[in-house]
């Protein structure tokens, strides 16, 4: 029988305390709902693509993307100004308000596919656009522009390409070993993303 309105039994642990996470740790955890694996994350990217207006899309991988995701379009490219915002979540050229999603008429919308890639990866993008005297790159982890190695500063940087963008995305999973642990083989993954290179050709 209980005695009282509360009855402890005897050696119980003792009630945590509620914290907020921080914002590291949520975006890491939000990243992981949204790229599952090397496929996913090539989905999304692919989508952002045909966003872009590319007609031609080419996609390189290293282990089946574990090691090494690359995709270059001939799309209209990102805006030098723009590029400190590609990696923040919910950064997007897509809307504006709420009442833009009446009349969404992209992939996507919300800005979360680069953000999510770049909290579980090391991204490089580099773009021009048309009328840019030169193309830029610049790199990214967890959603903030850094100093690619070697370089004074964090600062987009002048390059050449062609109008488009081409995004890296290294080492998949780097910083979350219980998901990379979880990845198959890398001839695994890679059918995974011939399945949904599949999908957007017939989609």
């Amino acid at each position: 029988p209980v005695s009282g309105s509360m009855a402890t039994a005897a050696g119980a642990p003792e009630a945590r305390a509620i914290v907020q996470l921080d914002d590291l740790t949520i975006n890491r955890i939000a990243a992981g709902e949204i790229i599952h694996r090397p496929a996913s994350a090539i989905k999304e990217l692919l989508e952002n693509c045909i966003d872009a207006g590319a007609r031609a899309v080419t996609i390189t991988l290293g282990a089946g993307g574990l090691k090494r995701i690359e995709i270059a379009d001939d799309g209209h490219g990102i805006r030098r100004e723009d590029l400190p915002l590609v990696c923040e979540r919910f950064a997007t050229s897509k809307l504006r308000a709420y009442a833009d999603l009446q009349a969404i008429g992209t992939f996507g919308f919300r800005g979360e596919a680069l953000a999510s890639i770049s909290h579980v990866s090391r991204v490089t993008v580099t773009t021009a656009t048309v009328g840019a005297q030169c193309a830029y790159r610049a790199t990214y982890a967890d959603g903030k522009l850094v100093p690619e190695p070697g370089a004074p500063s964090a600062a987009p940087r002048a390059c050449a390409r062609t109008v488009g963008t081409t995004i890296c995305a290294e080492d998949l999973f780097h910083n979350a070993p219980a998901r990379r642990r979880a990845m198959r083989s890398p001839s695994d993954e890679y059918a995974r993303v011939l399945d949904v290179r599949a999908g957007e050709r017939t989609g």
